[in-house]
């Protein structure tokens, strides 16, 4: 009974299941056909399709819409094209297509018994037939129902899409939904989440990559001062964001921010050619020489227009040459205005392009090509007609010619369409080749013979997602032996090539490649460049074009801000004194170390030189041989007074005086050895010691010879009680006790900071000077105050004493003498604070020796002239004459 039981359940079930599967067919064969009787589409009239057992989509723009906007004043489809602008050149992304397409269909290598399709569709540059071509994809061919398709024939595995990167978002909010692969190849879009980017495939080098290598360019070039066109989009925003506070980081500025132009509606003609107007001004009037053109193919408009709108529009600021530097997403599209411009826009332009190379047999397709009558060969048609200026209709407009079909693309220049393959159509073509290698990789180890059928179950199934694996993972090298691959991030490890336009008059031009940026390679290859090989517009004369907002800074000089002006404009100063720039644009000099000084345009250091008075040197002989003369001299003036000591004019002043003031004398003009030479520690110690106490003993000995006169002449008055102070023991403690004083301050001075040997490296702007370094200054000044003292004290007995009758009286003579040594130090203190040095020393060494001379010459020259010539004189009735 159980058994029977289950039976019966078994087969209840397997009853119902079969109901419930015929019921889901029936409603879907009943949705199904509703949806393949619904009415057309709206009508995409460029579109292209090619059958196969898989179909690869392409969503592109080889044509820009002008149109009236929407006022609804009459039905929007009236509205919705106007003026259709044919961007010439973007045709060969399509012939790439088909080309890769039919030579993966002719190779048993890849897919075998599986075909490719291909289904073309344009976005015009524009959001709502970005929407519908991507809606249609999901819908049976040739009918319009979203979501809906009648059989698994024309099945779509991937999207390629381009070259404009604002097709991305649009196409990708509907096809995200069927998880179905989405390649980019003409620029990086801006994804703006990780949903939005989850099926999404970037056949197009990273844009960072290409802002560094933007960024690389200006450097190399030293471009500081520069002008920006950029898109009004998100990328254009994106630039604005990113690059441009890079550019601001490694001081490069910009004179100028400008959105590109961008023809939208057809009665805002007058609008449009105000904006190209004031744009145009703001470029020629311009200092910079060279302007970043960020955009994309559709704004080639700018760089083609822009040139020539001086003859189009009146405008009284003439045409400058400028380099214009373009990115790879901007590839050189033509149009059929350019057959009667020039190419001289062009010309020494630098553009970055992807990295390429000339794929086997992709040019004699292009040649081999032909138009055909089918219906899927429209855009070959239209594409024809614009390019050779001929109408495949029946009935000729006059002054019309019929398209033969069998014209040849040699005889049409290349500002018209070059046959060269570009970077983008490279871009598809790998990316092609990569949807076909992720199918065969996914398809074959499984099914293998049955891949055609069970394949196409598998895209109506959950597993179609797992194609997405195999293109991110994918790696192969393509037929121009190019590894394709993509790197831990999803891009592709491919670079840029930097390429020089040099145009000619028969508007062809040819497109040179001087650089290349390559991410794989070290960072000393990152960035390659021959500027020698660069063609420069005309008015530079073939010599590299400076792009600054003002002259370089040449070293010697540094840069200082221009208010209200950007970091690139500035002023350039000269050096402060002691400070030197090697660098062009310096920020700021730098000072000199203390052992050097700066040459005379203040560029570098020089060495400072050491120097010191020497003995070998003018001054240094000089002051020698002036030293050793008044050495001698004195020493023959103390040889007269020792050999005429008993005569009266020699006796009549205290003879021991006269001896200890002449030693002291002799040994003052020899003390000036101490301050010539190169200064050591012995040196150093002696030098203002033996000058302080040698010249106190002299001033003692005089100030003590004045001192007994004037005592002995106030002993003679009658009841004075200064008989008891004259005599030579007064004399005797005035010397000791001052030359003992100063002695103290010199051993004092020793004892707390002595003088050392030392180097000023500050006073001299080229010489390092050796010097004795006083140690203590209140201590030297102490030394000269109390020398002050004396010479104030001894001049002014000796002047109370001048007129006391004595025909022997020294009082007159030691006046003279000491207002000579007071003039004397008293223009030293100035003197000496004013002078750098070496010379600090000669000014000293010469008021010892002109001080001291003073007091021999004033002192004894006088007696020497009575001794030695006027002996009748030298006599004891002399004395008492009057």
């Amino acid at each position: 009974m159980t058994n029977i039981f289950l039976k019966k359940m078994i087969f209840s079930m397997a009853v119902m299941v079969t109901l419930s599967m015929l019921l889901s067919e029936v409603t879907c064969l009943i949705l199904c056909t509703k949806a393949c009787t619904m009415e057309k589409p709206p009508f995409i009239k460029h579109k292209y399709f090619l059958p196969g057992d898989f179909i690869v989509a392409g969503i592109l723009s080889q044509f820009y819409m002008i149109s009236d906007p929407v006022d609804f004043t009459r039905h929007p489809s009236e509205d919705l094209v106007d003026e259709i602008v044919y961007f010439l050149q973007n045709y060969q992304h399509i012939l790439a297509l088909v080309f890769a397409i039919k030579e993966i269909n002719k190779n048993s290598n890849i897919l075998s018994n599986i075909s490719l399709g291909l289904q073309i569709s344009n976005s015009y540059f524009m959001a709502r037939w970005t929407n519908l071509a991507s809606m249609k994809l999901v819908s049976t061919q040739g009918k319009f129902m979203p979501n809906y398709k009648c059989d698994i024939k024309d099945w779509v595995v991937s999207v390629i899409a381009g070259p404009n990167s604002s097709i991305f978002p649009f196409m990708a909010n509907i096809l995200n939904v069927y998880k179905m692969p989405q390649l980019m190849y003409g620029s990086s879009p801006l994804i703006q989440s990780k949903t939005q980017g989850v099926f999404f495939h970037r056949f197009f080098p990273n844009g960072d990559q290409e802002i560094m290598g933007l960024l690389q360019l200006l450097l190399y070039l030293k471009w500081t001062w520069i002008g920006l066109i950029f898109q009004p989009e998100k990328s254009g925003e994106k630039l604005i964001e990113n690059a441009v506070n890079l550019f601001s980081q490694k001081k490069i500025c910009l004179d100028f921010m400008e959105e590109a132009v961008q023809p939208t509606f057809t009665n805002y003609v007058e609008s449009i050619v105000n904006d190209f107007r004031k744009l145009y001004i703001i470029i020629m009037k311009s200092t910079v020489n060279v302007i970043i053109l960020y955009g994309e193919n559709q704004y080639i408009f700018t760089i083609i227009f822009l040139p020539y709108f001086e003859e189009i529009v009146e405008i009284p600021v003439k045409r400058k040459d400028k380099v214009w530097i373009m990115p790879a997403q901007m590839e050189f599209t033509s149009l059929s205005l350019l057959k009667m411009l020039s190419m001289d826009a062009f010309h020494g332009a630098i553009t970055f392009e992807v990295s390429s190379k000339e794929i086997p047999g992709f040019k004699k397709f292009l040649q081999t090509t032909k138009p055909t009558s089918g219906e899927e060969d429209h855009l070959m048609r239209v594409f024809w007609e614009q390019v050779f200026e001929c109408i495949f209709a029946q009935a000729l407009v006059d002054a019309e010619k019929l398209c033969t079909g069998e014209e040849n693309f040699e005889n049409v220049p290349k500002s018209v369409f070059d046959t060269t393959i570009t970077g983008q159509s490279y871009s598809i073509y790998n990316a092609i080749y990569a949807v076909a290698h992720a199918l065969n990789i996914m398809l074959y180890p499984t099914f293998k013979d049955r891949a055609r059928e069970v394949g196409r179950k598998i895209f109506l199934t959950q597993e179609a997602w797992q194609l997405h694996h195999y293109l991110r993972t994918i790696s192969f090298n393509n037929t121009a032996g190019q590894k394709v691959s993509f790197n831990g991030n999803g891009d592709l490890d491919t670079g840029f090539d930097i390429t020089n336009w040099v145009t000619f008059s028969n508007k062809s031009f040819v497109k040179v490649k001087v650089g290349k940026v390559n991410p794989t390679a070290y960072l000393d290859k990152l960035f390659i460049i021959s500027t020698e090989d660069i063609i420069w517009p005309a008015m530079f004369n073939q010599v590299k074009p400076l792009s600054v907002c003002n002259d370089n800074c040449y070293p010697g000089h540094r840069k200082m801000k221009i208010e209200g002006k950007p970091f690139c404009c500035y002023d350039c100063l000269p050096c402060e004194k002691g400070k030197i720039s090697n660098q062009i644009d310096a920020v700021d000099c730098f000072p000199c170390s203390e052992n050097r000084y700066p040459n005379k345009a203040q560029t570098l250091y020089i060495l400072k030189k050491i120097t010191f008075l020497s003995y070998n040197e003018p001054l240094g002989v000089i002051l020698t041989t002036v030293s050793l003369f008044f050495s001698v001299v004195t020493i023959m003036m103390l040889g007269i007074f020792i050999k005429k000591q008993d005569t009266p004019i020699v006796k009549a002043n205290n003879r021991n005086l006269t001896y200890t003031l002449l030693v002291a004398l002799l040994l003052s003009f020899l003390c000036t050895f101490f301050f010539i030479g190169q200064p050591d520690h012995v040196k150093c110690l002696m030098r203002q010691t033996a000058f302080g106490i040698i010249f106190s003993i002299a001033l003692s000995c005089i100030l003590g010879k004045t001192t007994v006169v004037v005592l002995a002449f106030m002993a003679t008055k009658p009841g004075s009680k200064m008989q008891k102070w004259v005599g030579k023991r007064m004399a005797l403690f005035i010397v000791l006790s001052c030359s003992l004083t100063q002695f103290i301050i010199c051993l004092l001075w020793l004892v707390i900071s002595p003088p050392f040997p030392d180097s000023d490296m500050q006073s001299m702007v080229e010489e390092i000077v050796q010097e004795c370094n006083e140690g203590s200054t209140i201590m030297f000044y102490t030394v000269l105050s109390f020398l002050g003292l004396l010479t104030a004290i001894t001049f002014s007995v000796a002047f109370l004493a001048r007129k006391l009758p004595d025909c022997f009286n020294e009082a007159k003579f030691i006046t003279f003498s000491m207002l000579v040594f007071c003039s004397v130090w008293l223009s030293f203190v100035p003197t000496y604070l004013s002078t750098k040095g070496k010379h600090m020393v000669a000014v000293e060494i010469f008021s010892i020796l002109a001080s001291a001379a003073g007091l021999l010459g004033c002192i004894f020259l006088p007696k020497c002239y009575i001794i030695i010539l006027r002996s009748d004189l030298n006599i004891k009735g002399q004395l008492t004459k009057k």
